[in-house]
């Protein structure tokens, strides 16, 4: 019975060991470097198209930044899942190497037993019998006796094959400690260097923004639409769309979540939250739920990204109707309803 439960105990842990492989050796976010510095623009028009440029290069620095950062949270939970598998497996090695010792000092017993002559000849003891009755008592207790042998020698076995198995998996799970250990610590690098990036190319925008016209900021800082005007749906839709109307005018800030400030994935994840559903953190992650929606069929609530592909997207919105969505769009800018009429609309998805 011990036995059976140490070999199901090995099984799982070695599942979920492989399990964990497979997520801590995944590939890591490709990184964009930073931008060098445009030159200055000449024209008004000039300034805005320049400004509309460094803020896509800006929300894909943010989108790498923390698409890298969930991904190191996972590198962590692989390694503290394979600490964990690791100090499963010394203990589950020890009761198998202890298993292994008992049986095979009871095998040498018997060995040492049958050499000295202690265990006698089979058809000797039978003959010795007295009548029948007797000989036929102790051909039973030799058949016992050849049986607890064979159980012994099946118990060593399996001892030996199960010190065996807890040696792989001790291994493999040092392995899978190290390799989740070092990655973390490459992303943790990364992250760093990403950090330095998302400062230069907000510097960047916020002198672009500064050179633009008066009549240009108007416009991006959002047109005169009455929030009222805009009706939510009913169920979870329609409360992850008040939340995110409830937001306008609040600042747009790289990496924020709420509530009083927001990047434009961490709008969806804080309004969507309110209503009861969680979403991944970046924009991208995002796009990996809910059900695909064709342009012609949006509903209020309905998730928008923006990228030149689903593996680039560095921009979701919320669509509210009529043609517009809300969103937190770059710095400078809060969160505010616009025209859904981006040319790189990639696709939309319903979550709710």
């Amino acid at each position: 019975m011990a036995s059976q439960r140490l070999k199901r105990s090995i099984r799982r842990v070695l599942t979920a060991g492989a399990v964990t492989a497979v997520v801590s050796l995944s590939p890591m976010p490709a990184l964009a470097d930073p931008t060098t510095s445009p030159p200055p623009p000449k024209t008004a028009s000039e300034a805005l198209k320049q400004y509309q440029e460094l803020t896509k290069q800006t929300e894909i620095v943010n989108e790498d930044l923390q698409q890298a950062k969930e991904d190191l949270k996972q590198r962590q939970t692989d390694l503290t899942k394979a600490n964990g598998d690791l100090a499963k497996a010394k203990t589950m090695l020890q009761d198998a190497g202890r298993r292994e010792n008992e049986f095979r000092g009871q095998v040498d017993q018997l060995a040492g037993a049958s050499f000295e002559g202690a265990r006698f000849n089979q058809l000797s003891a039978l003959f010795t019998g007295t009548n029948a009755q007797d000989f036929l008592d102790r051909a039973s207790a030799l058949n016992v006796l050849a049986s607890g042998n064979a159980k012994v020698l099946e118990g060593l076995q399996g001892a030996v094959n199960e010190a065996e198995q807890g040696r792989n998996l001790t291994a493999d799970a040092q392995r899978r400690a190290a390799t989740a250990k070092t990655t973390a610590q490459n992303l943790v690098n990364q992250i760093t260097q990403k950090k330095k990036a998302l400062i230069t190319q907000v510097n960047k925008i916020r002198d672009a923004y500064s050179r633009l016209s008066g009549t240009d900021r108007d416009t991006l800082n959002g047109g005169n639409f009455d929030p009222s005007y805009f009706i939510p749906p009913p169920g979870a839709a329609g409360v992850a769309m008040q939340t995110a109307l409830a937001q306008i005018g609040d600042p747009y800030v790289w990496g924020a979540t709420g509530p009083d400030s927001f990047d434009c994935s961490g709008l969806m994840l804080y309004s969507y939250g309110k209503a009861g559903i969680t979403l991944p953190r970046t924009s991208r992650s995002q796009y990996s739920v809910g059900t695909p929606v064709s342009r012609d069929q949006l509903q209020p609530g309905d998730l928008l990204f923006f990228g030149s592909s689903p593996a680039t997207i560095h921009h979701v919105a919320m669509y509210i109707g009529d043609g517009k969505m809300v969103h937190a769009s770059t710095t400078g800018v809060p969160v505010k309803i616009a025209v859904f009429e981006r040319s790189d609309f990639v696709g939309a998805k319903r979550v709710a």
